[in-house]
Formats: structure tokens, sequence, C-alpha cells
């Protein structure tokens, strides 16, 4: 590629890149209303201020701060500067596009193991540009409880590319004749992976100052206009600089940069807006409660709840249905041959439950006893079926039927009937004995019945 037509495209390719940064600063400030803003936690990146761009400048070194192999032993401190353009994507991260500037130098003498007569006394590499996308951590501070940031530590890393030109000199100072070799002069081009520290202070909501050291690594073995002449190694560069950067878009929105999550959490905790909601909440909670209390209560004691009972301030005792009403029994035969004859039918009647309950009331014990008394005396078996009306599922009112026989069945065994004469079934809502299709009806029919 021509060396003109390459820094051009660069340059045309980094302004393009700072007029999107503005472009976008611009619409978001046009956007947004001139008071400030109170950003919530979960408010997204849109409520804060993100683009920032930044100048600096350093001094440069063919050595880094690491080690590593170099073909010279001593280095000449070069002057380097640059620009930065940076998206802060949360609060402890963000993307960065760096470039350093034309005439950056690099620079060293006395060639390691330098034998041949016309080995290199030293050399001077021209940095005509750099240009690379890191990714910038923000790892750490020093006063993380303060309402804002105002010390940031970050880390930093990339990739891109680095355009220089090398030359090689016979003599140490870098005077008189210039060795010319398959690079020396060349304008090249190369992979370029960026490493970097930093320490950061807040001057303003606007400004900041930074301090940073970078070390660069290239896939090449010319940035010091020698090549090693067995093996190969990849020659690197350090720059450490001082600098300025500026954040864009509209002030009525801070800058993420300095935002401490911690504090936003606390102040949206102490919103009294926000705890207003929370009594709020509470004083619906206490209203629901009320309200089931009230469906749950039970003023005369027969099992039904006063928002279903039908027949209120029923005797005590008394035998009630599903909707508080007294149960008619038939009157009991008293002839004889009904004197000789099986236990009335009272002692088997069916038992009542309420919508969607297996639990027993207590307007039941009296049958259930009169019936364990019976079965007791007479070892017989029996079979306890259990019903449901036909609200909800037929699964459902099968297994609620199941529940509610096996009910019946534990008042028995526990008052002292063999459980291996009791038999099981639930039948849902199947063999209905009352109209389903009425409240009165889908009363009677959550029951159990005795079969012998």
């Amino acid at each position: 590629m021509n060396y003109s037509t390459l820094k051009k495209t660069v340059a045309l390719s980094f302004a393009s890149l700072l007029a999107v940064g503005a472009v976008s600063a611009h619409a978001v400030k046009d956007s947004t209303m001139s008071t400030a803003t109170t950003p919530k936690i979960f408010g997204g990146s849109g409520q804060y201020r993100t683009w920032s761009i930044g100048v600096n400048a350093g001094v440069t070194s063919p050595f880094i701060a690491i080690g590593g192999s170099n073909n010279y032993s001593d280095f000449d401190l070069g002057f380097g500067y640059g620009v930065s353009l940076r998206d802060q994507l949360a609060h402890s991260f963000g993307v960065q596009l760096d470039v350093m500037g034309y005439g950056s130098k690099l620079a060293g003498h006395n060639m390691i193991n330098a034998t041949a007569a016309q080995a290199p006394g030293s050399f001077e590499t021209k940095i005509n540009y750099t240009a690379t996308l890191s990714g910038v951590v923000n790892v750490a501070t020093v006063d993380f409880l303060a309402r804002k940031n105002s010390v940031n530590f970050f880390v930093s890393a990339g990739g891109g590319v680095i355009g220089y030109t090398p030359k090689a000199y016979k003599s140490v100072d870098q005077t008189g004749t210039v060795l010319r070799g398959t690079k020396d002069g060349d304008a090249l081009m190369q992979i370029a992976i960026p490493i970097g520290v930093g320490l950061k202070f807040r001057l303003s909501d606007r400004a900041a100052l930074n301090f940073g050291y970078t070390a660069t690594f290239t896939d090449g073995d010319y940035l010091d206009a020698t090549k090693v002449t067995s093996g190969s190694h990849k020659d690197k560069f350090s720059y450490a600089y001082g600098g300025l950067e500026f954040s864009l878009g509209s002030s009525a929105k801070p800058n993420l940069d300095w935002v401490n999550p911690v504090a936003l959490m606390y102040d949206e905790l102490k919103d009294p807006t926000l705890r207003q909601e929370v009594e709020a909440l509470k004083g619906r909670v206490t209203n629901v409660e009320n309200a089931v209390n009230d469906l749950k209560k039970d003023s005369d004691g027969d099992g039904v709840a006063d928002q279903f009972d039908k027949c209120p301030n029923t005797p005590a005792g008394t035998v009630v249905d599903g909707s508080g009403c007294p149960i008619k029994f038939p009157a009991p035969d008293t002839t004889a041959k009904a004197a000789m004859a099986m236990p009335v039918a009272t002692a088997y009647s069916n038992i009542q439950f309420e919508f969607d309950s297996s639990v027993l009331r207590t307007s039941s014990y009296p049958v259930l006893d009169a019936t364990s008394a019976d079965l007791r005396s007479s070892k017989k078996a029996v079979w306890v079926n259990g019903y449901a009306s036909s609200e909800g599922t037929a699964a459902h009112n099968l297994q609620l039927s199941k529940d509610r026989a096996n009910s019946v069945k534990t008042y028995l065994v526990n008052s002292g009937v063999d459980a291996k004469r009791i038999k099981v079934k639930g039948l849902g809502e199947t063999h209905p004995i009352a109209d389903n299709s009425t409240e009165d009806g889908r009363v009677l029919n959550r029951r159990v019945e005795f079969k012998k």
C-alpha cells in the first residue's frame, strides 16, 4: 500500500469516528431537558453522559517495564502525543479508540553483540501513527464511599495497527552514514497490541486528569531498524503519558465514569416517593388480611363461614349442610320390627364439606361418632365414597373427592374402627345427587357417602 494513501486513510477514519461521537453527543443534548435529572439504578446508560474525548502527551521508549530482549543496550527517551475517544458502556467498563500522532519517536544505541564491521551503532524510528481499540476497566477507587468518585484506577487491553519508519545508523550519535538494509528507511505497517494501566483524577463534571503507562507489542522485528541474525523476537515500545479528558453530551446528565452505584442505590431507597408506595402497599396488604378474616368468620360455630351461611345462629351441635342450614333426618321407626333391624340410617348419613375443602366440620362429628359405634359393634365393612361439585377441572375434583373420603376414614380409624374394614374411593363430580347449576345443588354434591 502506498504510504501517503495509508496515512490519509487512517486520518480520514479517525476524523469520521470523531464526527460520529460529536453528532451522538449533540443529539443527546438536544433531546434532554436543561434541568438535571436523577438517575435510577436500573434506568440504563441513556440517563448518563458516556462519550468523552481526550488528549495526551508523554515520553516513549523501545524498552518496557516488564523487561524482555532488546537489540540495543541503551535507549533514548522520545516524545509522543495522541488523542482518544471513549464510550463508557457501564460503571466499570468502556471502549476506547487511541491514536498516536505523527512524528513520535523511538531511539536507542550500542547494539548488543555487534561484531560485524557494518553493525549499526544506533537507530531512530519515527512512529507515523498508531490506531488501537481497547477495552478499559475501572478496577478500583480510593474514595468509593464518597457521594461521587474522584479517583479511578484502570487497566486496558486491545489491538490495532502501527505505522512507522525505521532507520539504522553506523554511529552511536545517529550522525553520518545511514545503513541501508531490507527495511531501513521503509514505511511499515504491523499489528499492535497495547496493554496499559493508569490513574484518573476528576477535576470537574466535564474534565479529568489522566496519567498512564502503555506497553505496545508489535507483530514484527523491525521496530528498532535491526533484525536479529539468529532466531526472532517481536519488538515493543512503551509510552508514559499525562493528559486531559473531556466528557461530551448534555450537562443535564451526570458522567457515568464518576457515578457511585452504592450512593445511587442509597438515594433511591431513601426516595420519599418510594417510601410512600411502600406504605400504600402495607395498607393494601392489611385490607386484604381483614377481608380474609371476614370471610373466615363463623359466628355460630357450625363450620360454615358467615359469608356463605344461609341459616345463621344455628344451635350448637346442629348437623348442617354446606349452606349452614340444619339437615332434616327421617323420624326413627319405633316399631318392634325396626328395633330388631340394623341401626337407623342416621349413623350413615352423608358428610358435607365446604367448597374446595376436605376438612371435616365439627357438625359432622355426631354422625361420624354414631357410624363408628355401629361399625365397632357389628364388625362390618363399609365403602366410603367421596364426591365433589362441578366447579374446577375433573382431575382436581377427583383428587378432592379422594381427600374427602380419606378424611372420613381417618376419623373413623382414630375412633377405634379397624382400618382394613374401611374402603375408600374418590368419584369426583360424577353421580351428583342435586343440580350442579345452582348453589344449593352444588352444596349437596360436596359430600361423602357410606355404602355397606
